[in-house]
């Protein structure tokens, strides 16, 4: 539907109504150091037709990462998609629907992201799962309050090793004094021991990532304990895709189970959309936020599914909600399900595998070149961070030129300086374009 103007007529009505001098009368009580007042420097006026043309030219600029070999990850994966993935969301039935907000005629949506819960609650050996959250920064969020509410404290301890837009996230939420956070920090891990000297008697969590920001697995049963210790709750963050052979996070005395759903269905694109996920023990559901869908019967006795739970301030009074931020990305739960339906445990497994053993061989390769340096040893999974020897903006801009997408460079300073690049291996890269991406890197 094309967009149909207002007139000069209608404008100067509405602005008489209430009271305005002008449109931009309208925004005097905004700063002027967060508006643009600066004439736009646009060009010459343009036909529909001279516009889209322009407008498609620009976008060509882009380069999808679907057309480059991508050794890139931290948070954002590139495995593969059965088409199965998208030929059931492209069903009008999905893809049109926005959220059950009248659940009873519903029954397709809520039935599909009950068997999602069901799948995460068996990925991570949890007793329930929500329906998804936004993504696995606000999920890192939500379970840091939810542990606030469920344990009655306001300190929040988080690993420095956890990715640094998740903890920018948390940092967020903690500016507006939900709670109070405290830094672990750690050498490519955290310790136990690092642990121990911060968590006390006032500490609602402790947050951890395993694998972490650096794709090193962290000591998740040993920091669990020291959590307990203190009468608090461990919240751990995990791969999907790494649960296919790892042992899940219950086992470890996870409280709270969260992530990010993308590598299960969902394309890079540009970085999203994603989703986050949250699993926890069943005697902390109604501190869970956003909805969960649950299984009954109707008056005729046939299977139905309804909103078992929903504590978001759409639908209850805003002082009873436990989240104003968690709105599930149903399209993305689904496209998770239809993955780990197509895929199998048997399936998720062999990514899983295939993608870790052709990281540890890419790694090897690499420091074969001499061009990169270890930092660490500590064990890993897909996701692995080296020290590139000269300029490495500089070799990811030239490997971007042969048609590859070289890592993702850390934006600390820290890292800058030391030249730190994190590379990632899914189950799509060959052994093949792994050797001819090593070649490329000693010819520089």
């Amino acid at each position: 539907m094309r967009f149909v103007s207002i007139t000069g007529a209608q404008q100067e009505l509405m602005l008489r109504a209430v009271g305005a001098n002008s449109v931009e009368n309208l925004y005097a009580d905004v700063p002027d150091a967060v508006r643009l007042c600066r004439p736009l420097r646009l060009g010459d006026p343009m036909s529909e037709m001279q516009l889209v043309a322009h407008l498609d030219g620009l976008s060509r600029a882009n380069m999808p990462a679907t057309g480059l070999i991508s050794f890139a990850g931290a948070g954002c994966y590139d495995h593969y998609i059965p088409a199965i993935v998208d030929d059931v969301l492209r069903k009008p039935h999905f893809f049109t629907a926005y959220t059950p907000y009248q659940p009873e005629v519903s029954q397709g949506t809520l039935q599909a992201v009950f068997e999602y819960q069901t799948m995460i609650c068996e990925l991570t050996g949890m007793d329930v799962s929500n329906a998804s959250l936004y993504d696995g920064a606000t999920a890192f969020v939500e379970a840091a309050l939810m542990a606030c509410r469920i344990t009655k404290r306001r300190t929040v301890a988080v690993a420095g090793t956890v990715h640094p837009e998740w903890r920018e996230t948390l940092e967020t939420y903690a500016a507006s004094g939900l709670y109070e956070l405290e830094y672990v920090g750690g050498d490519g891990v955290t310790r136990p021991e690092d642990w121990r000297r911060v968590v006390g008697e006032e500490t609602a969590a402790v947050l951890v990532a395993t694998p972490n920001y650096w794709g090193n697995l962290e000591e998740a049963d040993e920091i669990a304990v020291v959590a307990h210790a203190a009468g608090a709750l461990a919240v751990i963050a995990v791969s999907p895709i790494l649960l296919g052979i790892m042992e899940p996070p219950s086992s470890a005395g996870a409280d709270i189970v969260v992530g990010e759903g993308q590598p299960l269905g969902s394309p890079m694109s540009f970085g999203g959309p994603g989703l986050g996920f949250l699993a926890c023990e069943m005697r902390h559901v109604r501190h869970m936020p956003g909805r969960v869908v649950g299984e009954t019967v109707d008056t005729d006795g046939n299977r139905a599914y309804v909103l078992t739970l929903s504590t978001r301030e759409q639908h209850i009074r805003r002082e009873k909600a436990t989240s104003n931020i968690c709105s599930n990305h149903s399209l993305n739960a689904v496209a998770a399900a239809v993955y780990l339906s197509s895929v199998g445990s048997d399936g998720l497994a062999r990514v899983a595998r295939s993608s870790v053993q052709k990281a540890h061989y890419m790694r090897e390769r690499l420091l074969e070149t001499r061009k990169f340096e270890t930092e660490w040893n500590h064990p890993f999974g897909h996701e692995f961070a080296l020290r590139y020897e000269g300029d490495a903006t500089a070799m990811r801009a030239e490997l971007l030129t042969r048609g590859y997408l070289a890592g993702v460079i850390p934006p600390d300073e820290q890292s800058a300086a030391r030249g730190r690049v994190i590379f990632a291996v899914t189950e799509k890269r060959t052994r093949a374009e792994i050797d001819a991406f090593v070649d490329e890197v000693r010819t520089l």
